[in-house]
């Protein structure tokens, strides 16, 4: 094969159909965006309008919770992907495995506000791992085969502990 001889699959290469170029070309008059009004003009961005009418999610009652301004960030990490990475030789099991170190790995792109430990996959090396939660399973898990879980308090976003007087 030659550079010359190189060419698109069939079917590949579509041209556009030219719109409003009269009404033998079957796309004429309106161009295919049906009568006049604001959706025949460009820069319409209609998301959820009603016409005037009050919207559906304007209309509809709000509930339950919204935490947002303080809610915790949890980097999640399962077994398996620790255990890929225990096999790979990016992190030593007699190590204490940390946000930072998992970090430096390259499995974590950010700590946030901690990590989660959760138990999908098997781990079959034994590791000391420090986190801010685990589910009991991941627990379980960690210990049986001869590791241990260390959990570090978490820092609540936005709240500054106060100094404590030595006694």
């Amino acid at each position: 094969m030659k550079l010359n001889e190189i060419s698109d699959n069939p079917g590949a290469d579509y041209r556009a159909k030219r719109v409003g170029r009269g009404i033998g070309s079957g796309k004429g008059k309106t161009a295919a965006r049906g009568g006049k009004g604001q959706t025949a003009r460009s820069g319409v961005a209609l998301n959820g309008f009603e016409g005037g009418q009050t919207p559906l999610h304007r209309r509809l009652p709000k509930r339950g919770f919204n935490n947002s301004m303080f809610r915790t960030d949890f980097a999640a990490v399962n077994l398996g992907r620790l255990q890929t990475a225990l096999d790979a030789g990016k992190l030593k099991p007699e190590d204490t495995l940390n946000g930072a170190t998992l970090v430096a790995c390259g499995m974590l792109r950010r700590l946030g506000d901690g990590i989660r430990l959760l138990a999908k996959g098997e781990i079959r090396t034994a590791i000391t791992i420090e986190v801010s939660g685990a589910s009991k399973v991941a627990i379980t898990a960690v210990e049986s085969v001869g590791g241990r879980v260390i959990f570090r308090a978490n820092p609540i976003k936005g709240h500054k502990p106060e100094a404590v007087a030595p006694a």
